[in-house]
Formats: C-alpha cells, structure tokens, sequence
C-alpha cells in the first residue's frame, strides 16, 4: 500500500474554498483531469453514501463514493468503487485549515491505495501532481475568477419543512424540495442554521395567511452562497437574512440578494440564525418605534424569551431601569442576568400594580408587548401617564379597540419588514456592532435537527423554552 500527501495554501477565505469542494460533484467544473461526471440516481452531491460517476480526459472511467463531510472541521472522506485504472482499496480525505496570517486557507490532501507491484512511483506521482497538485492549482484559479463559471441551469435537490394545512405541529412534515437555479440578482445558498420565532406558530396556525399550502415556513436562517448572479456577493461568502416570504425551515434556498446581509467574521452562522430577526426587532423597537433613553422605565413581556431578552439586554445598556414579565423562577432568574433589573413571575398576566410600585408610581414610559389580547387591561394600567404601548406581536390573540385617552397614550403596532424594506443593512450593522460590543448575547438554548421542527413548536408553545431556538439542516 502507498500514500499520497500534499498539501497547499490557496489564497481565498475557508468558507469560499469548502463551498466548492463539499459539493461532491464539483470538481468537473475546475479540476482539469475531470471530464463529465455525474451523482448517480439524482440524489444530493453533498449526501453521505452519494456516488460520483465521472470519465477522466485521458479516457479512464472512475465510480468514487462519499464516505465522510464534517462542515465543523472542513473534512470530506471518499473511496474508489470502480476504476479502469489499476488502484484498489483507494481511500482519500482532504481537509481544510484557516490560516491565521491573512484570510487564506491551508489544504491538505492525501489517500491510501494498492497498485501493482513496481508501478508505485508511476502512480504517486499521478495522483500527488495530477491529481492534487493539478487541484490545488486550478481550483484557486477558478476562485479567482469568482466561481461563476460553474453557475447551475438545473435546480438543486433541497429539504424542507412543509405545512401541509393550518394546524398544530403535526401538520409539519420533511417533503423534497427544488432550490432553484438563481436569475439575475438572486443568490442560491446552502443553510447551515434556521431560527424559530413565534411568527412561525402564527404561519402555521393560518392566523397569518402568509403562505399557499404545502409550503415550507420560517422567516430567517443563515448560510453560505452556493451560487451567485449578482455583483459584490460570491459562492463561499457567509450571508443571513429574516424577511419574507416564509420559507426558512430548508436545506437549500434561493433569494433575492437585496434580503441578505453578508455576515462579519465575529458573527457565527448559529448566532446569526439567532439574531437576524429578532436582534433586529430589539434594534427597531428600541431605536425607532420608541427611542428608549437613560432613566426611562421599560416593560418586557415574555422577558426570557428570544426577543426578551434582546430587549433586556440592549435596553439595559441604554441606561433604562428594565422590568420583565416571566412565567417561572428559573426564567426570572435568566431575565435578571440579561439586564431584567426587576422580573415579575406571573402567568396570570397580573402585573401592573407591581410595575407601578417599581417605578415609584409612575408606570412604564413604554411596554413591549409581543403578548395581545389577555394582557391589554393590564397593560393599560401599568402604563404611564403620556407612555407609548408598542404592541409587536399578539400571542394570546388579537388587540381589540382601545381608547388611551386617559393617559394621553399612544399605540404602536409595527411590523420587522416594514423597517427593513429600506433600512436593512443599517439596522443589521447596529445589530452586528451590538453583538461585536457585548450587548447584545445571544442564548441558544434549544438545538433540534430540522426535521424536528415540529418538537421546537411544542416546546415553544408549552413555554418549555428559554432564549434562542435553532434548527440544524
């Protein structure tokens, strides 16, 4: 048996390398050994056990099957099933390393295989020059010119979870699905983290009819471009977005590049799928919607919460004295660490006389209420004199007519995509930079496998979660 080893630096970032090696059927696009080449019985060139059966230009036919992909360590394993050339028991794993001096990457390439006797020299250097050397070479060439050479006419095989009618979670379901190729100012992305908000709930449920059944659902995720048909956004970048319409909870997915925000390097793609919506509605609503200043007192229903404990957090670092509603000890305590100065355990939304003892009288110079309909009477009389009521979300049913008259109150109700329709990349900048700084600190709490997506809505209904929920593709 003999090894083959070498290794080179290309000269681009990790994440623009591994976006094209993971895909298992890519190499007939920039390795110049390759001819055609296909992933037999049209399953994913990036699934685990996928064959790859391709000719080589000197007229070999090879059959080479994925054993091994790690996107964590940047590793793909495969093996030799079928070759015209004599190798056998051929197995090869290439991986890949940042390199800290610059934003290069480190790729080390090497296999195992038997040939017959005598020949190992002829072979070594067949495979270590050209093969990976040839490799190494022509894939930071094809890097070079952007990778768009390689732009797919035919859709990519995807998952996803669908809801088939409005119900509860067991209406969602993994289906097939096709990412399509991506037209002009569109971009195809592979998604390595998805968000669970409560608008999904709503999504699901059919209170908001915001999609045509069977359709996948979810408004945010984060991941890496596989494809590109726009200016300053490459295969290999790392992107994230929340808008609409829902779609989210999929493997693969193709949007319009105006609803992606390119991620920085402190900003991992968990924490991203964590923050995109719901650190952007902290951003709008303590920034827009009420401009929240030093010393004003402020109320946070479902305080624990993903978008809680944003809010906790950023509006304690704008000097506001933070008072939180929660329906646990344990959640209480979670509200305190992140900023909650005074969390009220209650889960009979009685909370307004203890908010105006808190506030010396006063009441809440604003209330964040992602709550609705059983909270309104309360929320009424915790407010204070001249106080604004934003009203974001309604998980308890639908505000009904209110008079603030008496207070000489005011009502907000605003909508995440009505601000980043033209403010997106700012408010994603202020975000970023609030993560960057430490006020912001994202708590992903729950992980499920996306096609446990329907468990996540459980958990998330029966207020068995904390923080921020994440489904893995």
């Amino acid at each position: 048996m003999i090894r083959v080893r070498r290794s080179a630096v290309i000269d681009a970032p990790i994440e623009r390398v591994w976006a094209v090696l993971r895909d298992f059927n890519s190499h007939s696009a920039w390795h110049p050994a390759v001819g055609p080449s296909e992933i037999e019985n049209g399953e994913p060139s990036d699934q685990i056990g996928c064959v790859r059966n391709f000719t080589l230009q000197d007229g070999n036919h090879i059959r080479e099957q994925l054993l091994a992909l790690s996107d964590r360590d940047h590793v793909s394993t495969y093996c030799i099933l079928d070759a015209t050339l004599p190798m056998r028991n051929y197995v090869a794993s290439l991986q890949l390393k940042r390199v800290t001096d610059g934003d290069r990457t480190f790729w080390h390439w090497e296999s195992t295989f038997d040939v017959p006797r005598g020949r190992e020299r002829e072979f070594d250097e067949l495979v270590g020059n050209g093969v990976y050397e040839a490799g190494f070479a022509a894939l930071a060439a094809y890097l070079r010119r952007d990778g768009r050479s390689v732009s797919r006419v035919t859709p990519v095989d995807s998952q996803g979870v669908v809801a088939t009618s409005f119900g509860g979670p067991d209406v969602l379901q993994m289906r097939r699905l096709d990412a399509p190729a991506p037209r002009n100012g569109e971009v195809r992305i592979r998604q390595t983290a998805v968000g669970v908000n409560y608008i999904d709930v709503y999504i699901r449920k059919g209170l908001y009819r915001m999609i045509e059944l069977p359709a996948p659902i979810g408004m945010e995720a984060a991941g890496v471009v596989l494809e590109s048909q726009v200016a300053g956004i490459s295969p290999g970048d790392r992107v994230a977005y929340a808008c609409t319409p829902p779609g989210a909870y999929v493997t693969v997915r193709t949007l319009p590049a105006n609803q992606l925000v390119l991620l920085p390097d402190h900003v991992s793609d968990e924490a991203a799928a964590a923050i995109m919506l719901k650190g952007m509605t902290a951003e709008y609503l303590l920034h827009r919607t009420y401009r929240v200043k030093p010393g004003d007192t402020v109320l946070v229903h479902a305080a624990a919460g993903g978008v809680g404990l944003f809010l906790c957090q950023w509006a304690s670092a704008l000097g506001a004295r933070v008072i939180g509603t929660v329906s646990s000890e344990a959640k209480a305590e979670l509200a305190r660490a992140n900023g909650c100065e005074h969390p009220i355990v209650t889960r009979s939304y009685s909370f307004a006389e203890r908010t105006k003892q808190l506030s010396g009288g006063r009441g809440a110079d604003v209330i964040y209420d992602g709550l609705g309909h059983d909270a309104a009477q309360e929320n009424l009389a915790a407010l204070a004199m001249r106080g604004h009521w934003v009203s974001y979300g309604h998980a308890t049913g639908a505000l009904e007519p209110l008079n603030l008259g008496a207070k000489s109150g005011t009502l907000s109700q605003p909508v995440l995509f009505h601000y980043t329709e033209d403010s997106l990349q700012q408010m994603a900048g202020r975000t970023f930079a609030a993560l960057r700084d430490g006020i912001l600190r994202p708590d992903v709490r729950h992980r499920y496998l996306l096609a446990a997506a329907a468990d996540a809505h459980r958990d998330l209904e029966a207020r068995r979660t904390s923080g921020q929920i994440v489904l893995l593709p």
